[in-house]
């Protein structure tokens, strides 16, 4: 340990003393010059005492940098929410060329706005643990603006003579990434074989029919009923490859402008027979002056066809089934197909579209699976409300050709 201190300040002492002896006369060996040297020297030794150990402090704390610079991993220290130091991968992490573009700033200059509490709170458990607490994620923001997923560990520490926190973690971005695209893929696996085995399973009941009644023609006089059910079950058949088909195997779509009106009108034209005989009136309510849609007009039409099938087999009372069309807002259309039918329990409306899950008693559940697909595809939603023994409420949303103005800020340099 360095005596400097002690040295200038029994030094001090002496020279007082004999500047008192010269000008004062006085004696230089006196109670008062013993009393203020061993003051000066124990003065002396605790500032020597405290050079020390400021010293190694810092020596330490430069260790501690060099450490931290040296590991791949980004790390950084935080103090009252304020950025105290930065390693290396740190700053590339974020985008940074040097410490100063961080140094002083808040943390939460770096993490995403609703990812705030969740940091906050860690920190408070962090200052009670006083320990390393396992590791969390959050949304963090680069310099340029771009995000990332961060999996970060925290520990409190003694950096610069004050308590401080150290986190240590790393970009998890492409492994998270990695991991949906693996959970997509294992759930399209999944669909597949749930889509393969109700496909077998419909087609096997149509089969089974036809299968008897050829064994019934071998074996009696010809009937003319016989033929009929044969080619329904046939028809039957073609009618589940088909709907299976547009699902797995999407023709490409030529979208063109079209009137919402014109398309629902024809499909209504073409269904009002098979709905009169059902005792069902389709009624259509248009606002005025609706903007066109950019769409594929026939998957539209098949969209709509199959929607005002579902309503109508929905009332086997008849009825009346509302078709409601108009602007829900701007740069939106809304198509709402309103019918009195038995309803659907809520329970079963999250379910709707998965294929094979259906209300009907012949259904596949591919139809309005098909629907979803079509509407997706034309960058819109498709929702659906319901209340047993009330009726049910299908609205389609489209974008229209004419989309609102984003606002926008400038600056002028």
């Amino acid at each position: 340990m360095n005596k400097s201190g002690r040295i200038i300040l029994v030094l001090i002492s002496i020279l007082f003393t004999s500047f008192q002896k010269v000008y004062d006369h006085q004696p230089f060996f006196t109670i008062d010059f013993f009393l203020f040297t061993f003051i000066a020297w124990v003065v002396g030794w605790q500032y020597d005492k405290a050079r020390y150990y400021e010293k190694k402090a810092r020596a330490s704390e430069e260790s501690y940098k060099k450490l931290i610079d040296s590991l791949p991993a980004p790390v950084y220290i935080t103090r009252n929410h304020k950025i105290l130091y930065v390693n290396k991968a740190a700053l590339s992490m974020v985008g940074a060329t040097k410490r100063e573009d961080l140094m002083g700033k808040s943390i939460f200059d770096f993490i995403v706005p609703e990812y705030k509490g969740r940091v906050l709170e860690r920190y408070k458990l962090i200052k009670k643990e006083k320990h390393p607490v396992n590791t969390i994620d959050y949304k963090a923001k680069r310099l340029d603006g771009s995000t990332f997923l961060f999996e970060v560990s925290s520990l409190y520490i003694v950096f610069g003579g004050k308590e401080a926190i150290l986190s240590i973690g790393k970009d998890i971005t492409i492994r998270m990434e990695e991991t949906e695209r693996l959970l997509q893929k294992s759930e399209k696996l999944a669909l597949l074989g749930q889509m393969a085995a109700g496909i077998a399973h419909e087609i096997r009941n149509p089969l089974t029919s036809i299968k008897g009644f050829i064994q019934l023609l071998k074996t009696s006089t010809l009937k003319e009923e016989y033929y009929e059910i044969v080619l329904s079950e046939l028809d039957r058949i073609n009618e589940i490859v088909g709907e299976f088909l547009v699902l797995a195997k999407p023709s490409a779509a030529v979208y063109t402008t079209q009137d919402i009106k014109i398309l629902l009108k024809d499909v209504i034209t073409l269904i009002n027979n098979q709905s009169l005989l059902n005792n069902i009136q389709i009624m259509m309510k248009f606002d005025d002056d609706l903007p066109l849609i950019s769409c594929e007009d026939n998957q539209l039409k098949q969209v709509f066809l199959n929607l005002l099938k579902n309503a109508m087999e929905a009332m086997p009372k008849g009825g009346s089934i509302h078709v409601v069309v108009k602007e829900k807002e701007a740069g939106k259309i809304s198509i709402q197909i309103i019918d009195q039918g038995v309803g659907i329990p809520q329970e079963r409306i999250s379910t709707l579209g998965e294929p094979f899950y259906t209300t009907k008693e012949k259904g596949t559940g591919l139809g309005l699976m098909t629907c979803y697909k079509i509407i997706e595809g034309h960058n819109g939603e498709l929702n659906i409300y319901s209340q047993l023994n009330e009726g049910t409420t299908i609205e389609i949303i489209l974008p229209t050709i004419t989309q609102p103005l984003l606002k926008m800020e400038v600056s002028h340099s």
